[in-house]
């Protein structure tokens, strides 16, 4: 059997809800647990226990003081499940939280019983590397309301912004700007170094890849590459749903969801 990498403190905030078999939460870059999962924590949690950890500089976790490294915040994810009580558990990673959870899945192999990748790559593609790279620009500049802009572009619908007067764009931004967490920068620096390709054809859990075709952060491109890299994942799409999925896009993930974590192997509560 293989063996799982040792444990380190997490260190993290980290929200804890429900009861059940537990799933493990990985956000995006950017983002936080009630940005990237709150529309479907309260249906979630009904029959699960969701372990929710902050990254660095999110939530109420403490900053970085050094470059994020994948394998520790791997590490402290699984960390702050086993410190919340929960020895194994379906790990749902989306964007950059894709990776985190492939990565995850080959360090601590024995814990994981289940993957969900959502709108996830396994090293960024042309425009999320582009993107990446603004933002980084960006924010050394200081210039955190374009940032703010370019988020919103990147992770609404065309569909959902067509529904959007000019005039009234500057709630949305605020309201992007207000939600972006202090460690929006060492998110996205990690995001332009992230590679775990070569971890994909070692993830032995069941894995469910899910590709919003309508994604402009994330090529979908990206998700059929960790389907196809991954021994047995099923793929399936969202048509035209953006990065961050509108309510009734993230209705229909969570169908699909629930469905294939009905499927997995009975586990103790």
């Amino acid at each position: 059997m293989t063996t799982d990498h040792a444990l380190p403190t997490s260190q993290l905030d980290v929200l804890v809800r429900g009861r059940g078999p537990a799933i493990l939460l990985a956000h995006g870059a950017g983002g936080g647990i009630e940005g990237n999962f709150g529309l479907v924590l309260d249906d979630l949690a009904q029959d699960h226990t969701l372990v929710g950890p902050h990254y660095p500089g999110a939530g109420g976790s403490p900053a970085a003081i050094e470059p994020l490294d994948l394998d520790d915040l791997a590490d402290r994810l699984v960390a702050a499940a086993v410190a919340a009580g929960q020895d194994s558990f379906a790990v749902l990673g989306e964007s950059l939280g894709s990776a985190v959870a492939v990565r995850i899945a080959t360090r601590h192999p024995n814990r994981v019983r289940a993957l969900v990748l959502t709108a996830g790559f396994p090293t960024a593609d042309p425009v999320l590397a582009l993107v990446a790279q603004l933002i980084k620009s960006l924010a050394a500049a200081g210039q955190w309301d374009d940032l703010a802009r370019l988020a919103l572009l990147s992770c609404m619908s065309p569909a959902d912004l067509a529904g959007l007067e000019p005039a009234d764009l500057d709630a949305p931004v605020a309201q992007t700007l207000t939600a972006m967490p202090p460690g929006t920068l060492d998110h996205f620096d990690l995001v332009s170094r992230v590679d775990v390709r070569t971890d994909l054809a070692k993830v032995s859990a069941p894995t469910l890849v899910v590709a919003p075709t309508g994604d402009r952060l994330v090529l979908p491109e990206s998700s059929y590459r960790l389907a196809a890299g991954i021994p047995g994942a099923r793929l399936v799409e969202l048509p035209g749903a953006a990065h961050v999925p509108n309510a009734a896009d993230r209705a229909t993930w969570l169908r699909h969801v629930r469905a294939f974590l009905a499927a997995l192997p009975a586990t103790a509560a």
